[in-house]
């Protein structure tokens, strides 16, 4: 079932066009991350859903109710913002009631509301306090309950854990994620973090420049990038300009590349026409194989280890689990045709 409809979504300021004709539908209960550099429209995108800013043109549907003229307090949505956004003089219990006490909800249920999400995010030992005896990580847990406390059927994440440190910000974020999934809630999360987005979603939407350049699951997105953006954007990955050569019986092409030709997959090409290629640096097999180099650069990573090579004048990085290869040694390697890709060019 469809919770969020957007259809041709367009927002501009003073000539900026931030959103351009933006489309997509959000399944109930999905957690769903905009994902996107800074300036690509992400939080756009979610202050017009949540009805902080209007639409230049298109039109937003919550639960098949064209909300797009609706203001923010009459839809079914709850916002956690970056900032926390607490009073600071009001108790963590006070913080965490005042969204029910504006709405009057009755004193029993407004307790039964209130008991139940502490309890689930480990509140019970702050209720007394005041925001600035919280650390940073408490206080996002009391953003994230004055939210959850309303019930919405759709939870918006603006960049929440952008201020923690990194362990507290992993800590964190399985909290949402279990949360989401134990109240059932349908969540837009917006982050710049790629390995957040890889880590809490059912889908990702990648975004660049206002426009979307691939919706996909997490898994998808890393192995079968559409574009040189999202291949760049997401994971590591070397990418190459080519020429296609011939199309083979397989499906996949023959591509003659500065490093040496390669057989993809399966892609679109034209014979002669300029391409380009994706391989993530993981997929590298070494040992005898078509491609030769110099080590430039070694960097054990603990798991792996992070090889750059110098294949002609061009770099391109390989990681192996384990090598014994030193800077200014050569490598020989190879790639299956099923981890070369061919990229589209961005829409």
């Amino acid at each position: 079932m469809v919770a969020i409809h957007i259809k041709d979504l367009s927002k501009s300021f003073d000539g900026f066009e931030a959103l351009s004709k933006l489309s997509l539908d959000v399944e109930q209960g999905e957690f769903l991350t905009l994902l996107g550099p800074s300036g690509c429209g992400k939080t756009t995108l979610l202050k017009l859903i949540s009805g902080f800013l209007e639409p230049t043109k298109g039109s937003i549907s919550i639960n098949g109710e064209d909300v797009t003229g609706v203001p923010p307090e009459a839809r079914d949505t709850a916002l956690c913002f970056q900032s926390y956004a607490l009073f600071p003089h009001l108790t963590v219990q006070e913080n965490i009631e005042f969204g029910l006490r504006q709405k009057k909800v009755p004193r029993a249920e407004r307790d039964e509301r209130v008991r139940d999400v502490v309890a689930k995010l480990g509140l019970e030992p702050q209720m007394s306090k005041l925001p600035n005896q919280l650390s940073g990580g408490q206080q996002q847990r009391v953003s994230l309950a004055r939210a959850l406390v309303m019930r919405p059927g759709i939870i918006l994440f603006d960049e929440p854990l952008s201020n923690l440190d990194a362990k507290l910000r992993d800590v964190v974020r399985v909290e949402i994620r279990r949360i989401q999934q134990d109240y059932g809630l349908t969540a837009i999360y917006v982050t710049h973090d790629q390995s957040e987005a890889l880590a809490m979603s059912d889908r990702i939407v990648v975004l660049n420049a206002g426009k979307v350049e691939q919706v996909d699951t997490p898994e998808r997105l890393y192995a079968v990038p559409r574009t040189r953006f999202v291949a760049d954007f997401i994971g590591s990955a070397n990418i190459l300009t080519g020429r296609a050569i011939e199309q083979i019986a397989t499906g996949g092409w023959k591509i003659e590349t500065p490093i040496g030709d390669f057989i993809t997959g399966t892609g679109h090409a034209q014979k002669g026409k300029q391409v380009h290629l994706c391989w993530r640096p993981e997929r590298a097999q070494l040992g005898d194989g078509p491609y030769s180099g110099q080590v430039v650069h070694r960097a054990f990573q603990g798991h792996f280890t992070d090889l750059s090579i110098d294949i002609n004048g061009v770099i391109s990085r390989i990681q192996v689990g384990s090598s014994d290869a030193q800077i200014g040694d050569t490598i020989q390697f190879s790639l299956d045709p099923a981890d070369v890709l061919i990229l589209e060019e961005s829409s």
